[in-house]
């Protein structure tokens, strides 16, 4: 970017527990999606994982907020905001002028017309001259390195924080997807409630999240096991501390329910997949992305009940953000981007 360019290009994967932009091909902001806001004036205390590190330990006169629920904007002030301070962050030195945006930004495929005008608002509003939006699985598989507009079937299993996306991809178009809003967070919540039901422990949902990362599993039986975990916290009776261990089995029983959603959406969206693109997929497999991916033993046990082959992405995290990207520099040739 010299110093007379005065468009500015960048590729924003708004998720509702990180966002991710692309500038240059590089990663140049990876931060959680949370702001901290001055109650009494809505100004701008923090974002991205100063705030995240404030969440549950603040006072009155300051709110943390998640701008994002489910994928789509639930807070538009906010997630203007966090739009605005997270691409300043890419300009660190001082400009003459603030250069116009051209930007590609994710969405949800089961994102309604609403919702989709939202994240469009939101992204003018913070700068962006031109604004041009891509679906999420479609991201995903140009992120993994399928190439979209070839004549055959691809199925792509994006399990990000609020919602869930499986889409078949064909043509350069979406043939069949589904969109659930039940993924990472759920899980979160399903810990939180099994340590207070089943140890009588007090947790955040900050060290939910820690036992997700570190135990987390989709089986009762991994070839390679992680240690026990060990959490803090207070009796919810008696309030004195506590401390537990977490096992990995413990914890595949706890997430049972949420799997077994994620895994009758997959079989739902098999079911409206023509036989043509049915049987490509059987033989190149299914690709999971996002940070659901992560999950231990989860690529085997959709492999176990599904019987096609599920990959794993190189790098799940990053599979959208970087196929943003890739439409970025594409943005005339795919005919997919929504203007």
């Amino acid at each position: 970017m010299g110093f007379f360019s005065l468009t500015q290009e960048i590729a924003i994967d708004l998720g509702t527990a990180n966002t991710i932009i692309l500038h240059n091909d590089k990663i140049v902001v990876d931060e959680p999606s949370v702001v901290a806001l001055d109650r009494r004036t809505d100004k701008l205390i923090a974002l991205g994982e100063k705030a995240r590190q404030m969440f549950g330990k603040t006072h009155d006169d300051i709110k943390v907020i998640h701008p994002l629920r489910d994928g789509v904007i639930a807070d538009f002030f906010a997630a203007e905001l966090m739009i605005r301070g997270m691409i300043k962050m890419i300009n660190k030195k001082p400009k003459l002028f603030a250069p116009s945006l051209k930007m590609v930004v994710c969405i949800p495929s089961g994102s309604t017309e609403v919702e989709i005008r939202a994240v469009r608002d939101s992204s003018e509003h913070a700068g962006g001259r031109e604004v041009y939006m891509i679906y999420e699985p479609m991201a995903a598989a140009m992120g993994i390195g399928i190439d979209v507009e070839a004549p055959e079937g691809n199925m792509i299993v994006d399990i990000g924080g609020g919602t869930t996306e499986i889409a078949v991809i064909s043509m350069g178009g979406i043939v069949s997807n589904k969109s659930i809003r039940i993924a990472g967070n759920d899980m979160t919540q399903d810990i939180l409630e099994y340590m207070r039901r089943q140890h009588n422990i007090k947790i955040g949902e900050r060290t939910a999240e820690m036992i997700k990362i570190n135990v987390g599993s989709a089986l009762t039986d991994l070839d390679n096991p992680p240690s026990d975990y060990i959490v803090h916290g207070p009796n919810a009776m008696t309030a004195l501390p506590m401390e537990v261990p977490v096992s990995y089995q413990e914890i595949s029983h706890c997430l049972e329910k949420t799997i077994s959603k994620i895994e009758a959406a997959v079989l739902s969206a098999l079911e409206q997949t023509p036989p043509e693109l049915y049987s490509d997929i059987v033989q190149t497999g299914i690709y999971l992305a996002g940070g659901g991916a992560l999950l231990r033993g989860l690529d085997k046990r959709l492999t176990d009940k599904i019987n096609i082959p599920f990959h794993i992405a190189e790098n799940p995290l990053h599979a959208v953000a970087r196929g943003t990207g890739i439409a970025l520099k594409n943005v005339d040739r795919f005919p997919f981007l929504l203007r």
